[in-house]
Order: structure tokens, then sequence, then C-alpha cells
């Protein structure tokens, strides 16, 4: 190990390396030159912080730092005019940038100190996270100050990111994960198998710059440890679905909820989210039904939760999330949010991994182990007819539309394959931009998270509804980019708002209750599918409407 390696200077000098290129190839050698350099103990951590990811996916703890808080510590470490920190701030395209203009040009009021390591800033943010309750807020600050007092200016813009998750350097897990197989020398193929039954990429880096390909064979599903769930594409309707698949698919309700990986051994049950973290606490009723339904047997299986009235009608997806990962009053959430688990597909059954199994076998062992669990509704259409009479049902039943599967399909997990495809028709509103945020990575430069707005036909004011940066090529976020610039009305940290001038047509799963804006509603998974220069601002759909449409 080279002692430099383990300095967190040498991590921020790659983030900047990082920043310099945009050649994924460049990425992955640079991740991996690093990450050779490093002792056994450091490699999980530093995997993850290159991603600007403190913990694992499936650890629950979180920094709970805001940017406020950073600029509250950043007063206490150094001295600038106002005007000096507005420049900063204007002149940046993130917050971490931000900070080392500050450092560069402001006045230190603390000692350096003894140079950061990696594992000095690890520890840190574990001390960050464990700190809670009555006097949080000043132990919290005293940690990130005695941080930036012994950094450099490059060393205390990282530390920023990390803090307030903002890494930017256009390094997604996928790019680490080659850049892990180049430092192991094993083939990228294993590495992302691996972090798929794991799910945490540092892990991964350590077994197999460790280990090798003996290390990352020896993992494998099992009861207790979330895997990375299955992802889908997007099919524009049933005849699609049909082409895509090659007519051999299974047809499924796609319900507007939560989905739940679910893990049962004996009268042991564990729930994680989509995004691995553990709900179990939160949704005690299910724990009890899964707990009797898969009785006398061992399972990994998914399943999407709704939430309900009391005469069985689906709520609105922002009624369940007052459901998912609560952890005080649950049982007056219980009574006023009740619950419906279905189950669509079976991981793991007494001992053995299905994952490499068709999904037609994994649905049949569902079929015999489920008990009294429902399973989502599905078909096995022998016609573009069936399908699209199948689609209507679940849009009368208020469901969101349908998932295609591939009949002969395996489970690959963290994969956004075309095995499975969602299939629901897109209503579109024409809304008005009215701000937009600078993107990073490969949209570094360009104005790319368009804030969306509707007119609110009682006071013609435009209230936003929702953000989106999908729908555009690398083309039009550049003219984008220009257009908007050129209807600047003010900056801030990383926005530029503009006049309401440019109308687009926005396509979205669905509108929801909003406490966030001030509009009280939003827009869930919106993208912008045209431009509409022949329609006026005050043309733009209007807020009334959008009420109109809640769930």
């Amino acid at each position: 190990m080279n002692q430099d390696m383990s300095s967190f200077v040498t991590f921020a000098r790659l983030g900047e390396a990082l920043s310099a290129t945009h050649s994924r190839k460049r990425m992955a050698q640079l991740i991996a030159d690093y990450l050779r350099g490093l002792a056994p103990e450091e490699i999980s951590t530093a995997a993850r912080l290159i991603i600007g990811r403190v913990f694992p996916e499936s650890d629950d703890r979180v920094l709970n730092v805001s940017g406020s808080a950073v600029d509250r510590v950043l007063r206490q470490v150094i001295t600038l005019s106002e005007g000096e920190r507005r420049a900063a701030l204007a002149g940046a395209v993130d917050f971490g940038e931000a900070v080392q203009g500050m450092f560069e040009h402001g006045h230190r009021l603390g000692p350096q100190g003894s140079p950061l390591t990696l594992m000095d800033v690890y520890r840190a943010c574990e001390e960050i996270a464990a700190t809670t309750g009555p006097g949080s807020r000043a132990v919290k600050d005293a940690l990130l100050r005695a941080l930036l007092e012994r950094a450099s200016p490059v060393e205390a813009k990282y530390i920023v990111k990390v803090v307030v998750k903002e890494m930017r350097h256009g390094v997604s897990e996928g790019i680490l994960m080659d850049g892990i197989a180049l430092a192991a020398g094993v083939p990228a193929s294993e590495i992302r198998r691996a972090n798929m039954l794991v799910g945490d990429v540092g892990r991964v880096a350590e077994i197999a710059l460790r280990d090798g390909t003996d290390g990352l064979a020896r993992l494998s599903a099992g009861v207790g440890r979330p895997i990375k769930p299955m992802l889908a594409q997007t099919a524009d309707d049933i005849p699609s679905a049909f082409e895509m698949l090659g007519g051999e698919l299974a047809l499924e309700y796609k319900l507007d909820g939560a989905r739940l990986q679910i893990h049962v051994a004996g009268d042991r049950v564990w729930l994680f989210s989509r995004h691995l973290s553990d709900v179990t606490a939160s949704l005690p009723e299910i724990v009890d039904w899964v707990r009797r339904g898969f009785a006398g047997h061992q399972v990994i299986a998914e399943g999407e939760v709704i939430a309900v009235d009391h005469r069985g009608r689906v709520l609105p997806f922002q009624d369940l999330m007052q459901r998912i990962g609560r952890v005080h009053e649950i049982d007056r959430a219980r009574e006023e949010v009740p619950l419906q688990l279905h189950l669509f597909d079976l991981l793991y059954l007494d001992g053995k991994s299905l994952l490499d199994r068709p999904n037609t076998e994994r649905w049949a062992a569902l079929e015999r182990v489920h008990g009294p669990l429902a399973l989502v509704r599905r078909i096995v259409p022998q016609s573009i007819a069936e399908g699209e009479a199948f689609l209507q049902q679940a849009r009368a039943a208020g469901q969101e539309g349908l998932m295609a599967k591939a009949l002969d399909s395996p489970y690959t997990p963290g994969v956004r394959g075309r095995h499975w495809l969602k299939i629901k028709p897109a209503v579109t509103l024409d809304l008005v931009i009215v701000a937009a945020d600078w993107g990073y990575g490969r949209r570094h430069g360009w104005l790319s998270n368009y804030h969306l707005a509707a007119r609110d036909e009682n006071t013609g004011e435009f209230l936003e509804v929702g953000k989106t940066f999908k729908g555009l090529t690398d083309a039009e976020f550049q003219q984008m980019t220009k257009r908007l610039l050129s209807l600047e009305t003010g900056r801030g940290r990383y926005t530029v708002y503009v006049r309401p001038e440019v109308v687009v047509e926005v396509a979205f799963n669905n509108i929801q209750r909003s406490p966030q804006y001030k509009s009280g509603v939003a827009l869930r998974f919106a993208r912008i599918t045209r431009f509409r220069p022949d329609k006026r601002p005050e043309e733009a759909d209007t807020i009334q409407t959008m009420r109109k449409m809640l769930g």
C-alpha cells in the first residue's frame, strides 16, 4: 500500500481527474489505478465514496446534513465578504465547487492540523450519522468543522460533495464496477453479478481485490440479504410489447404501489424497499401475513404493496408513503392507511436460488407456495386483442397499466433489460419552463433539469408542479440552454430562473397531491415529449385542470 493513496487529497484529485474526462474507459482506468493502491480495509469505503455513497444501500444510516448547515459551518472556518461569497456561489456549477472557491479566496479562521486520510473522513461521517436528538446540530457542526479546518481547498470541495450527496463527476455505478473489474483482473460480468446479489458495491470491491474470482464465486443469494431488483424498460403499447418480446409473454397488472422484497426464514421476516432499505418495522401486518403465508418455507419473494381505503379502493401513491419506513405511531397509521400485498415473483426457495430459472418456472413455484397471500393478476395472452382487453381491465380497476414479461427470462438483479416492459398509456399536459438547474456528468455546462409550471387560471401565476431532465437529445439540451439563458431573470446556487415563455408537452405517470409545491400538486415521472412553439404560455394547462386529474 502506498501511504499517499490513503490520503484524502488523493481521493479528491481522483475526483478532479474523473471530472476532466468523458471517456468511460479512462474513468474506469483511473478508478482501477486508485483502488489498487489502497489498503484492504480502505477499499470498500473508497469504492462507495467514489459514487458519493457513504454507506451500503441497505444501510439506513443518513448524514442528514443540509446545504444551510454546511454554509453555517463554513462561516466558522473561513471569512469572506458577502460579495465574495455570492460570487463563489454564482460562478460554480455545484456547491462543492463553490466551497473550493471560498477556501481559495477566503481567510482561514483556524489551524489546518494534520493531513486528512480517507478513513478520517469516513469515520467523521459515521459519527455524524450516529448523532441524533437534542443538541445534535451542534455536534454535527463540530464534526464537520473539524474536517474542514484540516482540509485543503480541493479536499473541502469533496468533503462537501460527500456530505450533501452531489458528487457530480459523471461516474455511474456501472463505470465504477468496470474500474473494480480492471483493478481485480476479473471479468466485469462477475463484478456485476456479485453486486446484484450483495447490493453493496463496496463489499464487492473489497472481495474482488482481495480474493478475486474465487471470492466472488462464493457469493450467492441468501435469506436476509437484499438483492438488487430487476428493472424494466418501457413499451408504448401492447403491440410494441408483443414485438419486443417475440409474442411469448405474460401480462400482469402494474400496481401504483411500492415494490417490496420479502425474505422469510421460519419466524424471521425482513422487508426491503426497492432501494434495499429495511422497512420491516413500518409494515407489521405484512410481516404477519407473509410469516403465515410462507410457513414452513425459506423464501425471497417480490411483491407490490398498495394503500387502499376501507372500501378497498386504491389510494394515491403519496398516501402509501405515509406508511413505508414510518417508525412512529404505526398502529394509528395502520388504521388510517390499510394495505394490500400482491406477489409477482419468487427468487429463492428452500435453499435454492431461482434467479436463473425462467419466468414461467418462478411463477409456477410461487403459485405452489403462496398460500393465502394474493398474487398479482396475470394472463398469458394468445393475441394482441386479448392483451388490449386486459390493459383496459387494469385501467378500469384503477391500476397504472401492465407489466409485460418474457416467459423464458431469468431474473437479472439490478439490470434494466428488455425482458420486462412497462406499458402505461401516456397522458400529456402543456406546461411552461420557469427555471432550470445546471447539469452534471455528461450534461455538465447545460441547463438540463427543467422546473415545470402550470397556470393558475384565477391569478395568472405560473406554479411549479415538478421537474424533469428526461426526453431531450444532447443537441436539444444545448439549444435549450441558450434559449433559457436569454430569458434569465435571476440565479440561485444551481438554478437559473427564467421568464415563463417556453411551452413543452409533458408526459407523466400520474398526478399526486404535494405539500412541496405552492400549487399543491406534482407530476410523477415527468418527461418532455416535444416543444410547443405554437402555444403561448397563456395557453398552457392550468392548476385547476391538474387538480381534477388527481388520483
